[in-house]
């Protein structure tokens, strides 16, 4: 073995030491601070970067919350369209005995068509489109927890 290292053979060492001391346990902001003052790594960058990636989880936290709320009123639109259909596509067929469901069909497909489109919508992750809707919804819930806030304070008053 050498006893001298290049500076990138000395971070992939780290980086994989790093990576199974994670895997079997996780480290201590003070293993943290350790790790970066061997690394030459001053503590108000390490600070920073920790601030970044808080600021980074939080958006993405945020982000997954936002999904799921899409996904659920996806899901509650399919539950609608699949109570209203069945009923209509079954008041045609006893209204209609001898023929076909006719009208009932254009409603299904019609509606289908706005489900699908609707979908498409809410389980799009990337985009203009997804970054407005987004940030609405994050505008929206601040603006609910600022009323709300309000409302406690008032409240308690």
């Amino acid at each position: 073995m050498t006893d001298f290292y290049p500076q990138d053979d000395v971070q992939q060492i780290l980086q994989i030491a790093i990576a199974r001391q994670a895997e079997s346990d996780e480290l201590t902001r003070e293993q943290l601070l350790e790790i970066a003052a061997e690394l030459g790594i001053s503590s108000e960058n390490l600070q920073a970067a920790e601030q970044e990636w808080q600021s980074r989880r939080k958006e993405l936290l945020e982000r997954q919350s936002f999904n799921e709320y899409r996904r659920g009123k996806w899901r509650q639109h399919l539950i609608q369209y699949l109570l209203v259909n069945s009923f209509l596509v079954l008041l045609n067929v006893l209204l209609a005995a001898n023929h076909l469901p006719s009208w009932s069909l254009y409603v299904v497909l019609c509606w289908g068509l706005g489900l699908v489109w609707d979908a498409w919508k809410h389980y799009q992750t990337e985009g203009e489109q997804y970054e407005q809707a987004f940030q609405w919804w994050r505008r929206k819930r601040q603006i609910g927890r600022s009323v709300n806030s309000v409302l406690d304070k008032v409240l308690k008053a």
